[in-house]
């Protein structure tokens, strides 16, 4: 039976830790910012935003919310992206997605200057992850390993399986995980054999967006197995990617969906924010 990845109590004792990171920041007058930008009126983004605001005033983050206008153009959410550069109490900056389609996600993204791109997305620091360089990283692939750590399973020279390539999280799952690492392999939609693939895995980490998709037959004994997935089945209910009932029979580590992977997201952007503030404190 395996033991269960609580995302909610390792992210409560992350806030304990940041907490105090950033009181000495403040005895050094230096308070993490972190500024927003939401675009239109899509719920689950609202809901998104609403949490990370949450935790991230919990902790003593000044958090600004841009809300923008969803028929605003690009050339005045580039013009607020230029703002916020400039601003020397800003660390970070994030643009939550989806954008509507008359805004080019990808130079967004790239408009952020390098070094306050929290989300990690800009070319600059998608270069740095693979380069094996110091870098922004996205929030998802930092918290499951901070999660990993925290129920000390070796990432270390394990074979770590990836069942996902986007842009937000499988790939830069696979690099964090090379960067520390582990031996890796990234599978999608067209592998073949897929349970072939990932029963070779001592870390399965799937991100597919298919409710239930991964059963037990696909999964090593004794694996930890990362649910990045966040689906409603049939029923209606919240599920993940993996079939909980089953897998957790076989596997050593699993995540719920919720209260896994999710708290997990905002405590990786809460981390890379305090980061990027005491950086600037070193300055």
């Amino acid at each position: 039976m395996a033991v269960i990845m609580d995302g909610k109590v390792a992210a409560q004792q992350a806030d304990q830790e940041f907490a105090m990171r950033i009181q000495k920041l403040k005895q050094q007058n230096i308070i993490p910012g972190l500024a927003v930008i939401l675009i239109g009126d899509d719920a689950a983004s609202q809901v998104y935003v609403r949490n990370k605001a949450r935790r991230a005033r919990k902790i003593g983050i000044n958090y600004q919310l841009h809300r923008l206008d969803r028929g605003i153009t690009q050339e005045a959410v580039l013009q607020l992206i230029t703002q916020l550069n400039q601003d020397t109490q800003v660390d970070g900056i994030m643009v939550q997605m989806p954008v509507p389609k008359q805004i080019d996600a990808n130079a967004v993204m790239n408009a952020i200057l390098p070094q306050k791109d929290v989300d990690g997305f800009s070319f600059a620091n998608i270069g740095r992850l693979w380069g094996n360089a110091a870098g922004n990283f996205p929030a998802t692939p930092r918290g499951v390993l901070r999660l990993l750590r925290d129920y000390h399973i070796t990432i270390e020279g394990q074979q770590a399986v990836v069942v996902g390539r986007s842009d937000i999280v499988g790939k830069p799952m696979a690099g964090l995980l090379l960067k520390n690492n582990s031996t890796v392999t990234i599978a999608h939609s067209k592998t073949q054999n897929l349970a072939q693939v990932t029963q070779q895995a001592d870390l399965l980490i799937v991100a597919i967006g298919q409710a239930e998709f991964i059963t037990a037959d696909f999964v090593k004994p004794g694996a930890a197995v990362v649910d990045v997935g966040m689906n409603h089945n049939a029923a209606g209910k919240l599920v993940g990617d993996v079939d909980f009932k089953s897998v957790k029979q076989i596997a050593g580590y699993l995540t719920p969906v919720p209260g896994g992977v999710g708290p997990m997201t905002i405590t990786g952007l809460l981390e890379q924010v305090i980061v990027l503030a005491e950086q600037r404190a070193t300055l």
